[in-house]
């Protein structure tokens, strides 16, 4: 319907939780017309910076509220799904950002409930969102590189956690550590290039070897922080997952480890008839008199390069997700099997 404004509610008012009401902001049909939060300073510096008119402490109160449609859930990631079920129950459009859950089955449940309310939900997962990572997309899609056969996927920080104490280093509240904060993005995204999400079976290994000692710390995130509670999730992980095409990626992630490099993030296919990667967005091909490497054009736009006014689109019914729920379970898949392999010392097969 022309003119239609869709009222948003944001809950969690974190670093997160602002990035998601200014993306919503840039959206000609968007209005956040609330924000929750537990805490009631970061709430309301979150309604002065971006003038939005209400602020609660209790997400529910909004969930009753039949003048919202949708809503942006930027919460620890523990309550990433039941918060998602009762939103959905609510009958709201749901915007969830990653990871999707701390475990497989309750994702599962997310998607179900999503397939029954008939409601948009998508887990915001940006790096897909880029043009130059929309223009690979399509030259895969288009042959360019020939058959994919394998891939390596990587988020890698020198000294990145999220503030010692804060949630992101609990595992009662985050399930694990950097795999679940920034290994599943380049996962996401990888996966996504290639098109294939189907995961035969994982072998993983995590370690926990610098923020335990106190090391490694970065400045993310406005959550408390607990000095005194264990750290005891991963800061550093590696996986070799072979999908049932005969593909096989490698997925490394760190918050913390000796590197050449402060920080290094991205995805690189290997295909028979060319290769490509994401940063820089290149892409590597046989050529005459010598082998050429050719910068990759964004071009024209598949969707908005942010999640959140895509989002609005799709409640809108001028989009479909471009994150697709099926996808994203299978992404939690993945991770959860991860876990299992180091847990276990053994291949998991899905």
């Amino acid at each position: 319907m022309k003119g239609r404004q869709i009222n948003v509610a944001v809950i969690g008012a974190g670093a997160i939780g602002a990035n998601h009401i200014q993306g919503f902001q840039r959206h000609p049909s968007a209005r956040v017309a609330a924000v929750a939060d537990t805490s009631a300073e970061r709430a309301r510096e979150a309604c002065e910076k971006f003038n939005i008119p209400e602020a609660v402490a209790d997400y529910r109160r909004l969930l009753e509220r039949e003048d919202i449609a949708a809503v942006s859930i930027a919460l620890p990631n523990y309550l990433h799904a039941p918060v998602s079920l009762e939103a959905l129950a609510a009958g709201k459009h749901v915007m969830l950002d990653k990871p999707f859950a701390t475990n497989a089955r309750d994702a599962a449940k997310v998607v179900e409930a999503a397939r029954r309310s008939k409601k948009v939900f998508m887990v915001g997962q940006n790096q897909r969102f880029a043009p130059e990572r929309q223009a690979l997309k399509r030259m895969v899609e288009a042959g360019r590189l020939g058959e994919i056969y394998f891939a390596e996927a990587f988020w890698l920080r020198r000294s990145g956690i999220p503030r010692m104490g804060s949630w992101f280093t609990q595992k009662r509240y985050a399930g694990g550590g950097c795999t679940y904060d920034i290994g599943v993005h380049e996962l996401d995204l990888c996966l996504h290039l290639i098109g294939d999400f189907d995961a035969a079976a994982v072998s993983g290994q995590v370690y926990t070897k610098f923020g335990n000692r106190g090391l490694g710390e970065g400045g993310w995130g406005k959550s408390e922080v607990d000095r005194k509670a264990e750290f005891d999730v991963e800061d550093f992980s590696a996986a070799l997952i072979k999908m049932k095409s005969g593909r096989a990626v490698i997925l490394r992630a760190s918050w913390a480890g000796h590197m050449p490099a402060s920080s290094a993030d991205g995805v690189v296919l290997y295909g028979t008839k060319a290769g490509a990667c994401t940063k820089p967005p290149q892409i590597f091909r046989p050529g005459k008199p010598e082998y050429r490497i050719e910068d990759i054009r964004p071009g024209r736009l598949t969707v908005p390069t942010c999640r959140m006014f895509h989002f609005i689109d799709c409640v809108l019914g001028k989009a479909r997700p471009y994150v697709k729920p099926e996808e994203s379970l299978q992404v939690q898949r993945i991770l959860d099997a991860i876990y299992k392999s180091s847990q276990t010392g053994r291949e998991v097969r899905l």
